[in-house]
């Protein structure tokens, strides 16, 4: 049982270390003892026998919860205070980054050789601004994709770094994220060759070559601190791999219903993984009609409050009912379409025990930590947009999905329960619970990565030749596991792109980015992106809205990609033909349906229309609202810069102007109405309609007007008045 930071005595614990092992350093006891551990982990034993306090590489792979951030921890602390050099943590997920931070604040109480505390810091947001303040922080965590922006611009403090822990290194072989880790991981290894670094992974079969890659030690376990029992449902019964079996309530409500609903019998807790969002809605929907018979009047009060914040939280949509609904039964589902803060009150509520089951899409997965006693896996089939129809779900998804079974607080197990469907039993035992899970492949090996990769390696380390480059490349893992002559022949093709669309240009026999390279490289889009934008700048008018929504929603950077269903066909012809637009021709047609879409959505977006009336007409959740807003943001900015460079600063006023409205989904009317703090699309509408169309006029306004206006109120009103809170001086505990 895990004590608080404050209660425990060092004099409470003991370690349970190899005879062998030397004695720990004394911070590190003092860590352990803060943190309330009696006992190292297994795992966590190996990776300190096998050097990773003697400042040796190493890949720790091994399951969900089997101690791995204590492993960080450690070293973490080791390297400021033996060297009082830096720790760089690089997380592959935004939300995973701040639960990280969380965890390295408690690092907070120990002080550093010069008297002052160890300080965390977190970055992950613009790409084209790098805060030097982060080397002010002892452990800088940031996103990989922020990190490789940070290697792209240079800064001062990066020779300061011992320490690089890599979390998730799994996801190299992941098809998106994939070549911006193994592009900052070769970087890491070519330019910081004193530092060392940590890679975490989830159980791989191809370790070694991770590890040959990394020049690192291996641990490689299949511990976990809680046992996983892996088995089949078939209807009324479940099949445990032990040779076990458990017999089920069947309902009408299905496979995936019974299989989680039945252990709140046993007051767990679990997940189900469904195959798509509409899936995951309906799952909730039909569990949320159990989960309510086994709340307390504790549970209850809870969940009715976050059901009624989830309403208070952004505009109100279909889908924000729906899970305010579920929620309040003790249900919820969680999917990319959710708003940000609703995905962040459901993980709350699940880990405080609260909300009793959860579904989601996979990606959760790949998420922050949410253990369950029992994860349900609700199908085996998964949508692929290359091959545009559903497949067979991997070994390695599977694992990472059946990983988070087994709550250490409260489970002496956990399990995993996959739904046979119209599977054999015994297959699915043999190819998943039995299975070898697929090997970690590069991913640098397309074309679009590696010119990526190319542009920015020869922006930042100018004046190389072919033999610098594939120098560089025999640090990558693609090097390990491609031959060399594909390497060339890719390498090459992706070198000639960038000369052909002048990007970089060939001097002799050096490689140097022009100026239009290196700033698509700083600006961090793909240079099929930039090109895309110069070429779309060249004959561009300055009130052509549509056709630049087109074109950013077009670009290769873009997300979410959400093709035209069959019903948005008429809205797209009135919708060109409103707005004065040529009609799409066959031709084109194709290469129009990923774009058109999200256009609409946008262009209602960025004319007021509710966010549930634009979730009514084209299938598109709030979440994907947030996403394409954020990315359409960034990509008219990128635009924004792009059109200074090309002899087309002319643009950049529209541009700006389009990439405020997109930002806060507003009128041109209101732009100066929402740069007032607290003003947002809904409050700068009001303010309009009674006849504040602008800054000064707000000022001129009386304080009591400005209070009885809706949406408003005093606290705001003096606010908008530059006025101080009277409140804030009585309250001399309140923090600033």
């Amino acid at each position: 049982m895990r004590q608080s930071l404050v209660s425990i005595e060092k004099s409470d614990f003991y370690f349970k270390l190899n005879p062998s092992s030397s004695p720990l350093p004394e911070h590190i006891e003092e860590l352990l003892s803060a943190l309330g551990y009696k006992d190292l982990f297994p795992p966590q034993q190996e990776a300190i026998d096998r050097g990773v306090l003697e400042r040796k590489n190493i890949l720790i792979s091994t399951p969900t919860a089997s101690g791995k951030t204590l492993i960080a921890l450690m070293a973490a602390l080791h390297t400021i205070i033996t060297t009082g050099l830096k720790v760089v943590y690089l997380s592959p997920l935004r939300a995973l980054a701040f639960e990280k931070k969380e965890e390295f604040d408690r690092l907070g109480i120990f002080v550093k050789s010069d008297g002052t505390k160890i300080r965390v810091l977190i970055s992950s947001g613009d790409y084209d601004v790098i805060d030097e303040s982060l080397g002010d922080a002892d452990i800088i965590i940031v996103t990989n994709e922020k990190f490789d922006s940070i290697l792209r611009h240079g800064v001062n403090w990066l020779e300061k770094v011992g320490l690089f822990v890599v979390d998730e290194v799994h996801l190299v072989g992941d098809a998106y994220r994939g070549p911006t880790l193994e592009g900052v991981l070769t970087n890491i290894l070519s330019q910081a060759k004193d530092a060392q670094v940590i890679a975490l992974s989830a159980t791989i079969t191809n370790d070694g070559e991770l590890a040959k890659w990394l020049g690192a030690e291996r641990v490689n376990s299949n511990w976990r601190p809680v046992p996983l029992i892996e088995g089949v449902y078939t209807p009324g019964k479940i099949s445990f791999s032990d040779g076990s079996k458990r017999e089920v309530l069947t309902s009408k409500r299905g496979g995936p219903i019974d299989a989680a609903t039945d252990v709140l019998r046993d007051n767990g807790q679990a997940l189900i993984f469904a195959e798509t969002r509409r899936r995951s809605v309906s799952f909730a929907q039909k569990v949320s009609e159990v989960t309510e018979k086994f709340l307390d009047p504790a549970d209850k009060r809870e969940l009715r409050r976050i059901s009624s914040s989830i309403l208070n939280v952004g505009e109100v949509t279909g889908l924000s009912r729906i899970l305010a609904k579920v929620v309040a039964s003790g249900a919820a589902f969680h999917h990319a379409g959710l708003f940000p803060e609703h995905r962040r009150m459901i993980e709350q509520a699940f880990k405080a025990r609260n909300l009793k089951i959860i579904s989601a899409t996979p990606t959760l997965a790949a998420g922050v930590n949410l253990p369950a006693r029992r994860v349900v896996i609700g199908s085996l089939l998964r949508y692929d947009s290359e091959m545009g129809g559903q497949k067979p779900v991997s070994i390695l998804d599977y694992k990472q999905m059946s990983g988070r079974a087994g709550r250490p607080a409260y489970d002496k197990f956990g399990e995993t329960v996959i739904i046979a469907n119209n599977y054999d039993e015994d297959e699915i035992m043999d190819t998943y619970v039995n299975g070898t899970p697929e090997p970690i492949r590069s991913k640098l090996i397309k074309e679009g990565p590696l010119r990526t990769y190319l542009l920015a390696v020869i922006s930042m380390q100018p004046a190389m030749n072919d033999s610098d480059i594939e120098f560089l490349l025999r640090r990558t893992l693609l090097h390990i596991q491609f031959s060399q002559i594909e390497i060339r022949i890719r390498c090459q093709s992706a070198l000639e792109f960038l000369q052909e669309k002048g990007l970089i240009e060939k001097r002799k026999l050096r490689y140097l980015a022009t100026e239009f390279g290196r700033r698509v490289s700083m600006l961090y889009i793909d240079p099929a992106t930039g090109v895309l934008f110069r070429e779309g700048a060249k004959n561009a008018s300055k009130d052509e809205l549509i056709r630049l929504l087109r074109l950013i929603v077009s670009s290769p950077d873009f997300t979410p990609k959400l093709p035209l269903r069959n019903k948005d066909l008429d809205y797209m012809m009135e919708f060109l033909s409103e707005n004065k637009e040529e009609p799409i021709s066959v031709s084109v047609f194709d290469d129009a349906m990923p774009e058109m879409r999200v256009v609409m959505a946008l262009h209602s977006w960025i004319n007021e229309v509710k966010e549930e009336d634009i979730g009514d007409k084209f299938g598109v959740d709030p979440g994907d609202i947030h996403r394409a807003v954020e990315n359409c943001d960034w990509l008219l900015y990128s635009y924004s810069e792009i059109c200074k460079i090309s002899d087309r600063a002319d643009l950049v006023t529209n541009a700006g102007a389009l990439r405020k409205r997109v930002k806060y989904g507003i009128k041109s009317e209101l732009i100066e109405l929402v740069g007032i703090e607290g003003v947002g699309r809904v409050r700068a509408r009001i303010l309009y309609e009674r006849g504040y169309t602008d800054r000064y006029s707000v000022q001129k306004a009386s304080l009591t007007t400005l209070a009885n206006i809706p949406k408003i109120g005093a606290s705001l009103a003096r606010t908008l008045k530059g006025l101080a809170d009277p409140s804030e001086k009585s309250d001399p505990g309140k923090e600033a």
